[in-house]
């Protein structure tokens, strides 16, 4: 399903980081966000979401971009929970028809200062990202008749205060890069102009790595 890129109100994102320890100063920079996930996310600055997909994660074909701007004092760490579409816990879709299988993720995002127009922040294998729904552990199971039985999980809560810049994240992976061939980045990633080094990110699987939680500063520098 196609869905339409969503922008998201400056100033009622202004109002929120006005209210925020991240935000405690007038030197507030206005940000633009474009952000494609295969399926859904949610972004957040501290315990703060900045902003979700305007799709349900229920949604089994989504593929939009979302677009949305916030303010906030530089340097900040964004947290992304990102999110592919499972029909339960055996990491499977369409269970039960002939097209039952594992789905495959994908992540890409890029952050613009837009008072400079110049591009702050883009996914790349520099970003922090941690799996903690992994499914199936076996993917023999994929076809099974009784995956619910044969399809196993390893399903990890949040660490604990994870979103917050002070969280120690170097016992986790650096992202992984992906190509558009492998991918296949379809519909909304179509519609972002996104910067050359912006780059299609997850961890190391795509297929079996349903739910991953990502890291990265944002900084004024331009890259």
């Amino acid at each position: 399903m196609l869905k339409n890129s969503r922008f998201y109100s400056a100033l009622v994102i202004s109002a929120l980081a006005l209210t925020t320890p991240y935000a405690n100063s007038s030197e507030l920079v206005k940000v633009q966000a474009d952000v494609w996930a295969d399926n859904w996310f949610a972004m957040y600055i501290e315990e703060d979401m900045i902003a979700q997909d305007s799709v349900s994660i229920d949604t089994e074909r989504s593929f939009n971009a979302e677009t949305f701007q916030f303010a906030t004092q530089l340097p900040v760490t964004v947290s992304f929970v990102i999110k592919d579409y499972k029909q339960d816990d055996t990491g499977l879709e369409y269970i039960g028809t002939d097209k039952q299988q594992m789905g495959d993720g994908g992540f890409i995002a890029q952050f613009v200062s837009v008072e400079h127009n110049k591009t702050l922040l883009v996914s790349n294998q520099a970003w922090r990202c941690f799996p903690v729904h992994i499914a199936p552990i076996d993917k023999r199971c994929e076809k099974s008749l009784t995956p619910q039985r044969d399809c196993k999980s390893d399903i990890t809560p949040e660490p604990l205060g994870w979103k917050a810049p002070a969280f120690d994240d170097n016992g986790w992976p650096n992202a992984e890069e992906f190509s558009e061939r492998k991918v296949k980045p379809k519909e909304g990633y179509k519609q972002i102009r996104w910067h050359s080094s912006a780059k299609l990110i997850w961890t190391t699987d795509l297929e079996t790595d349903n739910t991953i939680l990502c890291r990265a500063t944002l900084t004024s520098g331009e890259i």
